[in-house]
């Protein structure tokens, strides 16, 4: 499946700020060897792509529009030049930061309102031309400016498609829901440690366990995930810098390896990306290295190497994985400004 989008394909996609100079959705490919992006044509359409979710078949790209007023857009893929299908869809939450993918439906975690927007999602790929349904989140954390409400950060489908997850940094939780009639329906809400502020979580490929990205405190919590009745139980709460930063650390992405063996986080105030061992239903720091540029915002594993957005230096940079360590290794970038996410497909 090497070039029509689907799985093992070789097509990038990578989000930006357009309110900070960013040219909007830019696509890329990579080249024939390695793992070096090559950049393609790039859409302004809609304002703010800042994140991004590839459909099963490869054809249509799902953006987020990162606004006030927030909305989700659906393009086409097929050829060289992304095309609208249809027109932006108003998500009614603002400052939505992720889109996933659950049930027919394009859900947007909307992290200016605290809330979860599901859209159905049309035969051909489309969006209808309104939500069906938003479940919005409550609650507080004890951060005096961070925390003041809920802020739904991220939400995907959990490894057997019957659950999704709402991942808040506002109320230091995460969400376990499901549709019910085209809406968000909370199944039930599992704690994290108040004042650590969650904002991304990652699976394992064992379906068993899952790492929540701690943005407040620089910190991974590993949890035991059960499918079978929905529930998320914290284990252990693990530091991602090897010292203490000097000021707010801000860690941003995660990313799980595709044989289950290392945890890579992303931390902005540090520039750095951290390699965790996993070590049965734990972590263990092995290291940092510098994430070759500034602010990297969102991070993504793709056929043994890792690709990181930076938002402030406007690049994208790639790495190699050491098989055995985990290090990454520098291995090029080219210039996006703004940028704040890649998938790929």
């Amino acid at each position: 499946m090497a070039q029509d989008g689907r799985p093992g394909g070789r097509r990038a996609f990578i989000g930006s700020f357009t309110a900070a100079g960013g040219p909007g959705l830019v696509t890329a490919r990579l080249a024939p060897d390695g793992g070096a992006l090559v950049l393609g044509t790039a859409v302004n359409d809609v304002p703010d792509p800042s994140y991004l979710a590839l459909s099963p078949d490869g054809a249509t790209l799902y953006a987020v529009s990162e606004t006030a007023d927030g909305a989700v857009a659906a393009f086409r893929v097929g050829g060289d030049r992304p095309e609208l299908a249809g027109p932006p869809v108003p998500v009614d939450g603002s400052g939505p930061t992720h889109v996933g993918l659950y049930d027919g439906h394009v859900l947007t975690a909307n992290y200016g309102s605290g809330s979860v927007t599901a859209v159905p999602v049309r035969p051909d790929g489309s969006l209808a031309a309104k939500p069906s349904g938003l479940l919005q989140h409550t609650g507080s954390g004890p951060h005096d400016r961070r925390q003041r409400g809920p802020h739904a950060h991220q939400v995907q489908a959990d490894p057997t498609g019957r659950w999704v997850v709402s991942v808040d940094l506002g109320t230091d939780s995460v969400r376990v829901c499901a549709l019910a009639d085209g809406a968000p329906v909370l199944h039930r809400e599992f704690a994290l440690r108040p004042g650590s502020g969650p904002r991304h979580l990652a699976f394992h490929p064992d379906g068993r366990h899952a790492y929540v990205v701690n943005e407040l405190t620089p910190t991974v919590t590993v949890c035991r995930w059960d499918a079978a009745d929905g529930s998320l139980k914290p284990l252990s709460e693990v530091p991602v810098l090897p010292g203490a930063p000097a000021g707010d650390a801000y860690p941003s992405g995660i990313a799980v390896s595709p044989d289950g063996r290392f945890v890579w986080t992303a931390t902005r105030g540090e520039d750095v990306l951290s390699v965790l061992a996993v070590e049965g239903a734990g972590l263990r720091l092995v290291g940092a290295v510098t994430c070759g540029g500034d602010w990297p915002r969102a991070l993504a594993e793709h056929d043994g190497f890792l690709y990181v957005a930076n938002e402030r230096s406007g690049d994208v940079t790639w790495f190699a994985v050491d098989e055995a360590t985990g290090l990454p290794r520098y291995d090029g970038s080219v210039q996006v400004p703004a940028a704040s996410c890649v998938v790929f497909g």
